[in-house]
């Protein structure tokens, strides 16, 4: 007897997991193949390849799978076209002075891999909104039809979910919170995506990890933090010396969540959501960073959305999100066809 499965791929910089995964969110088997391999412009041919063979592998150890699509997220994916666009780590040119335009750099995902399996039903879109769907599908926001995902990780993502459907924009790219002004254009933080002021150069572990620089640079008091050098610093560490009161810890994480509350008063204002949902390697320092949060959104919200809108953890946090996200495109879109057929 057959069982269905969706497959679920998430592409990063270093590897590409991928799993298949059941309609309860059980991931059955997964493996990985390595992204960094194949970084180069004329290598997506051979990784396309490479990761389509080891996908029919760990199906073929499955004999009772029923595959019913392949969802991906990806950096820079785009829902409509099915394309990858552009993506920041992937597939760059091997010369920084080949002359060829940065924007020959689509990639067509979607087709190319339904091709390689045998004509599968593929999806794509972002990293953060393949999160918001898998939390929608098999996590906290399930029956919720308005709420947000914020994943704070290097940088800030979003997914935001109204009227039960992603909001996915005109061109795809809907969603960029991380890159909302937080400060100054003029004077503000300087940001990856060239810009100074964005959330997201406050609000991650990159930013918190500047403020914990910033706060031992003005304050005088000792802290654990003090031995530790900038490019060993990772934002876990201030977790644990929170967890020992430690002051710059504990004030790092009393502004960041100030920041954080602050844009999320000001999300809320214009989603008017049920929920929003925190997830990430930030999110894990839990009340740490979900109390200043909620406190200073509470604060700074309009007066008819106080006390309506939730602040929660991810229901998926300590699974594999980054496969569930993936497989939680086809399940989400496989279970209201369902549902339609039976109306």
């Amino acid at each position: 007897m057959t069982k269905k499965y969706a497959m679920g791929i998430d592409i990063g910089g270093t590897n590409t997991a991928f799993g298949l995964v059941d309609e309860d969110g059980n991931v059955i088997a997964e493996g990985k193949i390595s992204t960094d391999k194949f970084k180069y412009y004329d290598d997506y041919k051979p990784y396309m390849e490479t990761l389509a063979t080891a996908m029919k592998e760990l199906i073929a150890k499955q004999p009772e799978c029923d595959l019913i699509g392949i969802g991906v997220g990806a950096p820079n994916a785009n829902i409509h076209s099915g394309r990858i666009e552009t993506p920041a780590n992937l597939w760059k040119f091997e010369d920084p002075a080949d002359p060829r335009p940065d924007s020959i750099r689509i990639f067509n995902f979607v087709d190319d891999l339904s091709r390689l399996m045998n004509g599968a039903k593929v999806m794509v879109t972002n990293d953060a909104n393949a999160a918001a769907i898998g939390e929608m599908v098999f996590g906290n926001a399930r029956g919720m039809k308005d709420f947000a995902m914020i994943t704070l990780g290097t940088g800030l993502g979003s997914g935001i979910v109204c009227n039960g459907e992603m909001v996915y924009g005109h061109d795809g790219f809907a969603g960029e919170y991380g890159h909302i002004a937080a400060d100054s254009r003029e004077t503000g933080r300087q940001c990856g995506c060239g810009r100074k002021g964005c959330l997201e150069a406050y609000v991650s572990a990159t930013g918190i990890k500047r403020t914990a620089f910033d706060l031992m640079a003005s304050m005088t008091c000792d802290s654990e933090l003090r031995s530790i050098p900038y490019d060993k610093f990772e934002a876990k560490m201030l977790s644990d010396a929170a967890a020992k009161n430690d002051p710059i810890a504990l004030e790092a994480f009393e502004r960041t969540g100030k920041v954080l509350g602050l844009a999320l008063a000001d999300l809320t204002a214009v989603t008017s959501p049920e929920a929003i949902i925190l997830f990430g390697g930030l999110a894990n320092a839990g009340d740490y960073i979900m109390r200043p949060t909620y406190k200073y959104m509470e604060e700074n919200q309009l007066g008819v959305f106080k006390g309506k809108v939730k602040l929660m953890m991810s229901g998926i946090q300590d699974k594999n999100v980054a496969i569930l996200g993936g497989a939680a495109l086809i399940w989400k879109q496989h279970l209201e066809a369902a549902v339609e057929s039976y109306s």
